[in-house]
């Protein structure tokens, strides 16, 4: 095997994507790259390394174990690539590196708590700092986390996950909703039933759907979603009832599509925490970003705002 310059760097981040990504399609979209040109940086690594990386047939996308073991080599090369600009950059007083943030999804609506204004702030004397921003479900990025995929997340997590220190932010105000059409929506309030309630068709979050059916006293879901995008959807139909924070929901209550339903009986707040492994509490990277999260907490407890 030759030795490798900068552009199999390059090369084998496309590797290390196409494996993440689990398919040539998924990988496309994820690089943004056709699948012409896919393949010849595929092809261009594995001449450059003197082997075959991975099959494609009928039964999908498949690494050799020549793929495996540079897949593995490659995530071990990044991880001190990492390591290395970080602890050039504590010598210099800048901060570098990558760091790998997760979140849930409808964050960007809070008007609170401002992830956007954060990142604004923790980049001002940062700008050697990669963000790597990803969203998805409490579950997943708690186990991100974890497992060292993410550096840290945000979110409303279980707090079970070992190896991980937990930071409380934010509560997040949530209401039960009915859309435009619903049989509810023009019912007054006095009239509205638990057994109306219970009647209705019930969308709930796919990860949280024991704790939505709990909440409301419903007997069963006849929906489900992962996003709260996808969940306004399912209200706005005039079908379904379902949670929503309310900073999501304010927009559709004032255009007069949505509609709270009963909020001193279903109201509830959803506590939103950082969360990052404590091998990495003393990491230069992750602590200036979660003191941030930690000022702006305080700043929303001392004006009064919905904080912890």
């Amino acid at each position: 095997m030759r030795r490798l310059d900068n552009i199999d760097l390059r090369l084998l981040r496309v590797f290390v994507t196409l494996v993440d990504a689990g398919s040539f399609a998924d990988a496309q979209i994820a690089l943004n790259l056709s699948q012409p040109t896919l393949s010849t940086h595929l092809a261009a690594l594995e001449r450059k390394l003197g082997g075959s990386l991975c099959v494609r047939g009928r039964r999908g996308f498949q690494m050799t174990p020549f793929g495996e073991a540079t897949y593995t080599a490659a995530q071990k090369l990044f991880s001190d690539i990492h390591t290395f600009e970080e602890r050039v950059g504590q010598h210099t007083g800048q901060l570098a590196g990558r760091l790998r943030i997760g979140i849930v999804d409808g964050v960007v609506t809070n008007p609170v708590f401002s992830l956007p204004a954060i990142i604004g702030r923790y980049l001002e004397n940062s700008d050697s700092v990669f963000i790597d921003l990803e969203l998805g479900t409490p579950h997943l990025l708690e186990q991100a986390v974890a497992d060292g995929r993410r550096d840290i997340a945000i979110g409303p997590f279980s707090q079970k996950a070992p190896g991980v220190t937990y930071v409380s932010l934010h509560q997040e105000p949530h209401g039960l909703f009915c859309g435009r059409g619903h049989a509810l929506f023009d019912m007054p309030a006095g009239k509205i039933t638990p057994a109306h309630i219970e009647d209705a068709l019930f969308s709930v979050r796919g990860y949280r759907q024991f704790d939505d059916l709990y909440r409301a006293n419903h007997p069963r879901a006849s929906g489900q979603v992962v996003q709260m995008e996808a969940q306004v959807m399912m209200i706005l139909s005039g079908r379904f009832i379902g949670f929503l924070p309310r900073h999501i929901a304010d927009d559709w209550v004032k255009q007069k599509q949505m509609r709270e339903l009963k909020p001193s009986t279903y109201q509830f707040l959803s506590t939103h925490f950082a969360a990052y492994r404590r091998s990495d509490e003393k990491r230069p990277l992750i602590t200036s970003f979660v003191r941030l999260l930690r000022q702006q907490a305080a700043a929303m407890r001392k004006t009064g705002s919905t904080a912890v």
